[in-house]
């Protein structure tokens, strides 16, 4: 059985909430009031988790860095959601990520479109099992409470998605249109790649629309991930409010 452990307040509280994983034990500096941690170990309490509280000095020699601020948690492996869940209402906003590798970089697009309200993120089967930590702190917790679809099989993927008369839009300069030209239909799928790979071909052949960020010089390099994420999802957001 796999486990890893988080680190930190937020963190922990995101795996205990989010419930998208089991928590098995919890070690907390017997020294550490504040009413957060009380909340915290409140639902581990609920949960049935094992609460150890140790010295301070045992935590840091188990934890990779110095931010934990005093409590840790081991974690089981996380479950993963079902597409055909998502799928089923009028407004569906889904994000496909690809060529993402760094999980620093995942959590921030993580935590951008769960701020978003995307209501799923897809990505290509990975064992994210030992950066757990990492795209748990990135994200700042979003990573353990959006919903993540592994798809394992990109084509079928993207056919069902089709099916489901969801749109395919592609962040792809190639024959694109201006991101702010377009009007976001009530179902759809953002597909944004990683700076240094890009799209997949798959995903390219089976986009609906591309779309393009007109920058404001002559500046000839993609944006990061986690920046194009932030300014597609965003401009979701402003439409279906206006």
């Amino acid at each position: 059985m796999e486990t890893c452990i988080v680190e930190g307040n937020i963190s922990v509280k995101a795996v205990l909430l989010g419930k998208k994983r089991k928590v098995h034990k919890i070690l907390v500096d017997a020294k550490k009031k504040d009413k957060d941690t009380a909340f915290i170990l409140h639902k581990a309490k609920e949960a049935q988790v094992d609460i150890a509280y140790v010295k301070r000095e045992e935590i840091d020699a188990l934890a990779t860095g110095k931010t934990h601020g005093g409590i840790i948690a081991y974690c089981g492996q996380r479950k993963y959601q079902n597409l055909e869940e998502l799928v089923n209402k009028k407004q569906v906003f889904l994000a496909l990520i690809e060529g993402v590798e760094d999980p620093f970089n995942f959590g921030y697009v993580l935590r951008t479109l769960y701020a978003a309200g995307c209501d799923g993120v897809l990505v290509p089967l990975r064992n994210w099992t030992t950066a757990a930590d990492v795209v748990t702190r990135a994200s700042a917790g979003a990573s353990e409470y959006m919903n993540i679809i592994i798809a394992d099989d990109m084509e079928d993927t993207l056919t069902y998605l089709h099916q489901k008369d969801i749109t395919l839009l592609c962040a792809q300069r190639k024959d694109a249109i201006s991101l702010y030209s377009y009007t976001f239909p009530e179902r759809i799928c953002l597909a944004i790649g990683g700076e240094m790979r890009g799209l997949s071909k798959a995903v390219m052949t089976h986009s609906d629309q591309n779309l393009y960020i007109p920058y404001r010089s002559d500046f000839r390099n993609a944006m990061t991930a986690a920046a194009s994420t932030a300014i597609f999802a965003f401009e979701v957001v402003r439409q279906k409010e206006n």
